[in-house]
């Protein structure tokens, strides 16, 4: 009798082991939905960077010439320098999505890809933690870096950064060795966008968790570690550009003159970033009220992604994404009512049994909801960026009235330039181009007394016409200087030479 009063007891806590496991599933998937359905809102707003327009063409012509560009061939001010396309992929990417539906497929793949974040997220916090707060931190670490989420190539790589850094500390947390199949991955974030050498510094914080916790103790796990660390710049040397690709990305972190002039590279401001100023505040008072014990390696990444955050604006999401998996871990072990462990080990409530005994039935609404809402947003809801950045009447202006030759542009209109077959005279691949002394040249222009700078510009580059913002501090120069405004609009004023 008690064998099988055992047997009973076995067959129960197994049930219930995985209805939890299967209630988990449902609670990490929902947050993918739950994200698409948020940003399907603003699907506006992520296609509103000027770079889109240019990420996209670049990918457009990959396509057609099967070829990889060395040179600029999209300006005037800068044809025939050394270019390199080093987010090819991610380029290509767009360019497939923009070949299937227009602007509409572009802003389709990047929910998607966005919301395959938060699921990816909530899942791997949900490793420690209960799922409920695992989601709960998903769906806030979405909100919190939603600024970057714009139609351009380093949003494929932030479900990659999330695989990357969870799996290499939790290695690093059980002692074990980096897991090999994370170098095809870098592989892939190495064709994606630049941002892959920061993978080799999450692989060393992630080294450096396993020498304090070892303690030199075990001679062949350090070497494993030693071992995947050199790797990482070995296998990113698969990509097209080989040792280019690495180089490329400290042409911005050492000494570029466009990041000072740049909004996304800009150090961090409060009155500008009020959400994510409550973010850090928040982070700060729990770890301050909690006394949460962690060790001096993850201690070091917080400072650094903090940093790097505060430096440059656009890398908030490896703070706000990062930080909450490196610290999932201490957190379930200090606070056990927030663990997994407890929460499978708890009751299911009604919710999560409502989970756990429809999950095959849910998962099948979810996917017919889930091509229902794409087909809407691919076809019934058409979107566009907006003439903030592609100045589309005033391009049809040009070409109606046949305007040629050598063009001075805002920089907000160089990537719709590039994209109509126009070589600017600057645009957003100032990583590479538009330097040594370019861009402070340019912004010289627009400032009080720079007349004599502007009109130094038109001769050396043989300018013909311009096609300004309206608020351009330009404008007043050109009026000045007798040129004639052909064409206004609220979004772009276009001049040409009174000849």
């Amino acid at each position: 009798m008690n064998g099988i009063q055992a047997t009973v007891a076995t067959v129960a806590t197994a049930s219930s082991v995985n209805d939890a496991q299967r209630a988990r599933v449902m609670f990490c998937l929902l947050v993918a939905p739950l994200v698409a359905f948020a940003l399907s809102a603003h699907t506006q707003a992520i296609l509103q960077d000027p770079d889109c327009w240019w990420q996209v063409k670049v990918g457009l012509d990959l396509l057609a010439n099967r070829t990889f560009p060395v040179v600029d061939s999209y300006s005037h001010t800068f044809a025939g320098h050394p270019w390199i396309a080093k987010e090819w992929l991610g380029q290509v990417l767009l360019a497939l999505a923009y070949t299937a539906s227009g602007w509409n497929g572009v802003a389709v793949l990047i929910i998607s890809i966005i919301a395959l974040t938060g699921a990816l997220l909530s899942w791997y916090l949900s490793t420690w933690l209960r799922p409920t707060a695992a989601v709960g931190l998903a769906l806030f670490a979405a909100a919190l870096i939603s600024p970057i989420y714009t139609a351009r190539p380093h949003i494929f790589t932030l479900p990659i950064i999330v695989i990357w850094t969870a799996m290499l500390f939790r290695a690093a947390r059980n002692e074990q060795g980096p897991p090999l199949w994370l170098l095809a991955l870098l592989v892939l974030w190495a064709n994606l966008h630049a941002t892959f050498t920061i993978g080799f510094v999450i692989a060393a914080f992630a080294g450096l968790d396993v020498l304090v916790r070892s303690r030199l103790s075990n001679p062949v796990l350090l070497g494993k570690w030693v071992a995947f660390g050199l790797l990482c710049p070995v296998v990113s040397l698969i990509n097209p550009y080989g040792i280019k690709a690495i180089l490329a990305t400290f042409t911005v972190a050492y000494g570029n003159e466009a990041v000072p002039l740049i909004i996304e590279w800009k150090p961090f401001d409060a009155s500008d970033q009020r959400f994510q100023e409550l973010g850090i505040l928040l982070f700060v008072f729990a770890l301050l009220v909690s006394k949460l014990r962690i060790g001096c390696a993850k201690a070091l990444f917080i400072v650094f992604a903090l940093h790097i955050y505060l430096t440059h604006l656009r890398f908030m999401y490896l703070f706000f994404l990062l930080v909450p998996i490196v610290l999932a871990a201490e957190i379930a072990e200090q606070y056990p009512a927030l663990s997994l462990a407890r929460w499978v080990s708890d009751r299911r409530d009604g919710l999560e049994r409502f989970f756990a005994e429809r999950f095959y039935r849910i998962c099948g609404v979810a996917g017919v909801l889930l091509v229902i809402t794409t087909a809407m947003l691919t076809s019934a809801y058409p979107v566009a960026p907006s003439q903030k950045t592609s100045a589309k009447d005033a391009l049809a202006f040009v070409e109606s009235h046949h305007l040629s030759g050598n063009v001075l542009n805002s920089y907000n209109f160089g990537g719709s330039l590039i994209f109509h077959g126009i070589k600017t005279f600057i645009d957003g691949r100032t990583d590479q181009l538009f330097l040594n002394g370019f861009m402070k040249t340019d912004a010289e222009t627009g400032r009080s007394g720079g007349k004599p700078v502007l009109v130094a510009q038109l001769e050396k580059h043989a300018i013909d016409w311009a096609l300004l913002t309206p608020d351009d501090s330009r404008i007043p120069f050109f009026d000045e200087l007798g040129w004639k405004r052909a064409y206004a609009d609220d979004y772009a004023v276009i001049y040409t030479r009174d000849r």
